[in-house]
């Protein structure tokens, strides 16, 4: 028996065995001796092991740099372990109770073969009789059929094949099982058959199993582990250990079935002297006691940080690198004993789903509620949080029963996991803002923000020119009407009429494009709508995508694609490359610091400010806040020159006023400002940040132009001409002047002033009159005043030359002066000085 190694020749002593082995089923099956003996003699006798399937492991890591499992994903729970990792009792239970004599055979145990055969020949029970590495070919075959099989029924119908209980199915096990000893050591056949087997549903392999039953590995496995476990191989249904309320091997007989199973394994572990009589004793003696860990698969074992883990999956999902089509990468996913490391930070997750929890509720029956929260690492496009009000879940039953669950990541496109995006509201003016200055104006450069029915036309290189007509007639939050308002002030304070008056001056297409260098996108897939409306952010874009904006904003210009995984490194050690977040220098950077000293004035002096002050420690700080109509949206985004952030409360669907609806002590439409400071405090902490680089003067101050010399104009004229070169004229009324009433007499500046700047045009009341450089003659200097509208008045003044004598020397005021008509002038004529005696 123990030479049945050498009978591998296709020689008689072969022939001779499988006729003994296998004619008693044959004869059941009707067919002859010496056919099978040709079948064999004729199969294959080399067997390619395939990969295995193995679960992939989502990880992140801990602040003091350790790694903490996630979630896993897998089709077969299965993690592959050395011959080191598996403890000596799972060995020796895995021979004693499946193949005694698994050391001296050569990959058929004839007497266990015989001794089968007899029993089916016989009218008893079908048997068995393989050996470790018969089973081992058999989970093999049964393995490549699951792993290659094209749809379900293919699968089912593989694993049916390789299974079937026929002479034919058995030759070729047999012959296969001979080979693969010619290939493989004793040591790495029971090693692939312990890392192959199925121990009960999902559960394979002696790891996994060790993790799923008794919540221990392979290494650590006690003498009754080892055989309870090695007892589910034989029957993985019947004696798996986590159905306790099952009929056959419920927990009120204590696991009887397997129990019974487990100690026929010790006894032959006994016989087989790999255990004492005292072990084999208390063995027998203690209950089976499974210490269940559940393997789920899927985001749903990532508590807090589900919604993260949703979106590495889709974004494994979704990378053509990992397979050409969705399926093969769904596959690999399941199946690919994948590593993957991700960006998340769990400080700053904690902070955000401690602040999200405090202030916002799971659900609330007045409506649909959402809250989001998301940070980016500027200048690398990690994400380093993500969270939301719900619980993740894929049960449609609790879906459908319980508001507080949902499915969809509300930070992220529709594409991975997400919905089609919220509109941004005043988050998204910065756009704009970056096109302004990328256009040539300046911060300080005013616009003409009063509001009005109607617009006009606006500008559009790539659609044509728009108009609204009086449709669009968009206030401002505040109420008022507007003014004459610089960037900088629109900015700081979001004034709607601002950014229309702005974009008014500005190509819509420009500012499309504009949002697009910032990786800006609809999280529906669709195109970027572009329209005078869309500047007060009507596109519907998901949280992280502004997130990623004001990283780049803060970055420099510097725009990547959003990445949330390190590293992916495969079960054989290689490493993977992850998608990459494709940094580049996509806005010039003259533009981006103009960008952020005008965002900085919104966090120290406008609408951002709540949020900055409750920030601690504080570092310099861009932000805009974002409403949109009734309310129904409002935002947070902000960032430091480390970390930008995104804090969201909104209607999820329908319509409620958040201004009108309290939480708390709250207003639905403040809470914002209490999740982002909570997020950004912590990120502030453990990254810090800089100052953002100072803008250059030109994005700073208006160019200075001449203000064109109106004297002497209408006022309708005038108004025209300064309004043509730039400036914002207004009537400044009536002053006193020399000029014909009703003539421009002067503008304030004059010369030359800022682009845009406000210019006061005053008209002449025609009041003044200037005093005429008279003649010499006295009596044509008093005709020549009274002809001025002014009254003469003679004085004399001693001179010395001959010639002034009896002449008009001088006049007060003097020759060129305006003064009120009417008013009195003094007519200086010469005298001798007098002689002395």
């Amino acid at each position: 028996m123990a030479g049945l190694g050498g009978l591998i020749g296709f020689s008689a002593i072969a022939g001779v065995l499988i006729s003994v082995a296998v004619t008693p089923a044959i004869a059941v099956g009707g067919m002859a001796s010496n056919s099978a003996i040709s079948m064999f003699e004729n199969l294959p006798a080399y067997l390619e092991i395939p990969e295995l399937a193995e679960k992939t492991n989502i990880y992140a890591t801990g602040s003091d740099g350790s790694t903490v499992l996630l979630a896993s994903f897998f089709e077969q729970d299965r993690e592959q372990v050395s011959w080191e990792d598996v403890s000596q009792f799972a060995k020796d239970a895995a021979i004693a109770g499946e193949d005694p004599r698994f050391y001296e055979h050569g990959g058929v145990d004839l007497r266990g073969t015989v001794r089968a055969a007899l029993r089916t020949s016989t009218g008893g029970d079908v048997q068995g009789g393989s050996s470790i590495s018969q089973q081992y070919v058999k989970n093999v075959l049964v393995q490549r059929a699951v792993l290659t099989a094209a749809s379900d029924a293919d699968r089912t119908a593989a694993v049916e094949a390789a299974t079937e209980t026929t002479p034919a199915r058995k030759l070729k096990e047999m012959r296969l099982a001979i080979g693969l000893e010619k290939r493989y050591s004793k040591d790495q056949i029971l090693l692939g058959y312990l890392n192959i087997a199925l121990f009960g549903g999902r559960v394979y392999g002696i790891q996994s199993a060790a993790r799923y039953y008794f919540s221990t590995d392979a290494n650590a496995l006690t003498l009754e582990q080892s055989a309870a476990l090695l007892a589910i191989v034989n029957n993985p249904e019947k004696f798996r250990l986590d159905r306790p309320d099952s009929e056959s091997n419920g927990a009120a007989n204590g696991y009887a079935a397997t129990k019974e199973r487990r100690d026929y394994i010790l006894r032959a572990m006994l016989d087989e002297q790999k255990i004492s009589v005292e072990q084999f004793d208390a063995a027998v003696a203690a209950p089976i006691v499974p210490v269940i860990s559940p393997p789920s698969t899927g985001c749903s074992t990532a508590g807090d940080s589900a919604y993260f883990c949703d979106f590495v999956y889709w974004t494994l999902r979704n990378d053509p690198a990992l397979g050409a089509t969705e399926e093969e990468r769904v596959r690999l996913l399941e199946r690919g004993g994948l590593d993957v490391y991700t960006t998340l930070d769990l400080d700053l997750q904690a902070a955000a789903v401690q602040a999200l929890e405090e202030y916002v509720p799971k659900s609330d029956p007045r409506l649909d509620l959402g809250a989001v929260s998301v940070s980016v690492e500027v200048g690398t496009g990690r994400v380093l949080q993500m969270a939301q009000n719900k619980v993740f879940s894929n049960d449609p039953e609790v879906l459908e029963s319980d508001p507080k669950f949902s499915a969809i990541n509300y930070n992220t496109d529709s594409g991975y996991g997400g919905s089609s995006g919220f509109q941004p509201g005043s988050t998204y003016k910065v756009f704009t803002l970056g096109e302004w200055l990328n256009e040539g104006h300046s911060l300080n450069e005013n616009v003409d923000a009063r509001r009005r029915a109607d617009w006009g036309s606006f500008t559009d290189s790539c659609n044509g020119p728009q108009s609204y007509g009086t449709s669009f007639t968009p206030r401002n939050d505040e109420g008022g009407n507007g003014g004459i308002w610089s960037a900088y002030f629109n900015t700081v304070n979001s004034e709607n009429t601002g950014f229309i008056a702005m974009a008014k001056k500005l190509d819509l297409c420009g500012v499309r494009r504009m949002a697009e260098s910032f990786g800006v996108h609809r999280a529906d897939g669709d195109p970027l709508v572009q329209s005078a409306a869309t500047v007060l952010g009507t596109n519907e874009i998901a949280p992280l995508t502004m997130a990623n904006a004001f990283a780049g904003i803060a970055a420099g210009g510097l725009v990547c694609v959003p990445v949330v995984i390190d590293r992916i490194v495969a079960h054989d050690g290689i490493e993977l490359q992850p998608p990459s977040a494709q940094c580049r220098q996509n806005v010039d950077p003259t533009i981006t610091s103009g960008m952020a000293y005008a965002m900085q004035g919104v966090m120290t002096e406008g609408t951002g400010g709540t949020s900055n002050r409750r920030t601690d420690p504080r570092v310099p700080m861009i932000g805009k806040t974002g409403t949109t109509d009734n309310a129904e949206a409002t935002w947070m985004s902000g960032a430091s020159t480390r970390v930008a952030t995104t804090v969201g409360v909104f209607n999820a669907s329908g319509h409620v006023n958040l201004r009108e609806t309290a939480l708390g002590e709250y207003a639905a439409s403040d809470i914002r400002h209490l999740i982002w400071p909570r997020i950004m405090s912590t990120a502030n902490l453990k990254y810090g940040g800089g100052d953002f680089p100072q803008p250059d003067p030109r994005r700073l101050e208006a160019s200075r132009i001449a203000v064109p010399d109106v004297r002497g104009a209408s006022m309708a004229q005038a108004l025209t001409a300064i309004e043509a070169a730039g400036f914002f004229p207004y009537d400044a009324g009536v002053e006193d002047s020399d000029l014909p009433v009703g003539q421009v007499s002067r503008t304030d500046p004059a010369g030359q002033a800022p682009l845009g700047s406000q210019v006061a045009v005053f008209a002449s009341s025609g009041n003044l009159t200037v005093v005429p450089s008279v003649s010499r003659d006295p009596e044509r200097a008093k005709a020549e005043t009274v002809a001025a509208g002014l009254v003469p008045e003679f004085a004399k003044t001693t001179v010395t030359e001959s010639d002034e004598v009896d002449q008009v020397v001088s006049t007060e005021p003097a020759a060129g002066t305006a003064i009120r008509r009417g008013e009195r002038v003094r007519i200086f004529v010469g005298e001798a000085e007098a002689k002395g005696n």
